[in-house]
């Protein structure tokens, strides 16, 4: 809007134009400018197809059983496009390779457990997100601890090298008596909170949900304490299909839909 009222400005101004005839050009711009926002959602609806980009090798969000693509992105795109009144058409594409053919028009949006990057906003919009990957403190079932301020004294297990090792040691500084205890993965510090030799474990909400699923004795304590949301990716300029997907994935959410997609890959 802001640019094409500069331009308009100095249209008007270079060439004196009467007022009637300057607002008319307005219109016409306007009206050319909405007409690009809806173009690809107006395609879309014209041949009842969404197509999807996704990285088909991230269990649990996507993988391919023979010739079909499952897990919790291909479900979540295909109750996008059902409530949509749509076909859903998956494009296997290789990660590095997402955002390119989103710019190039291969396909309309991506569902590809994409984290949120806020230096891509210039070309490319978010919807709202879907699931929660960053890092959770995992516990051991009626522990008292319900979040990391409540670790002083206590022993907490980390992944090697990963953003719950970093941010369990921004920790310790913080707090008094706190012990960061590294392991090779995921699930050996979740192991050893159910072993009892941590008093919780921070991991990637992924891990956690997926070892949780696998064993009993742990549970989640609090909300997550390095956010780390996915969501759907857009072309900046498809407006109106970002309104129509974003409403779209609301209703799944209200509907119980989201969570029972997560729960059946997580649980």
């Amino acid at each position: 809007m802001i640019v094409y009222d500069f331009h308009m400005r100095r249209i008007i101004g270079n060439y004196r134009l009467q007022p009637a005839l300057a607002a008319l050009l307005v219109l016409l711009l306007l009206a050319a400018c909405n007409s690009a926002r809806g173009e690809t959602w107006r395609r879309i609806q014209e041949e009842g197809v969404l197509r999807i980009g996704v990285d088909p090798t991230y269990p649990p969000f996507a993988t391919l059983e023979g010739d079909t693509l499952v897990g919790i992105d291909a479900d979540l795109g295909r109750a996008l496009a059902a409530d949509l009144g749509l076909e859903a058409e998956f494009r296997g594409i290789g990660y590095d390779g997402l955002y390119d053919a989103l710019a190039t028009e291969q396909v309309d949006l991506l569902i590809s457990a994409l984290v949120v990057r806020p230096e891509m906003m210039r070309d490319f919009a978010y919807s709202s997100p879907y699931f929660d990957a960053g890092q959770v403190l995992v516990v051991p079932e009626g522990s008292a601890i319900g979040g990391l301020e409540e670790m002083g004294g206590r022993t907490l297990a980390v992944e090697l090298g990963a953003e719950g090792h970093v941010t369990g040691t921004e920790w310790q500084r913080r707090l008094s008596g706190l012990e960061v205890a590294p392991y090779n993965t995921a699930d050996e510090a979740l192991g050893a909170a159910l072993a009892g030799e941590a008093d919780a474990a921070l991991v990637d909400a992924i891990s956690a949900r997926l070892f949780l699923a696998a064993s009993e004795g742990l549970a989640l304590a609090g909300e997550p304490v390095a956010p780390e949301p996915f969501a759907i990716v857009f072309r900046i300029e498809d407006e109106t299909l970002q309104e129509a997907v974003g409403e779209s994935l609301e209703r799944l959410r209200r509907r119980g839909e989201l969570e029972a997609i997560i729960g059946r890959w997580m649980e």
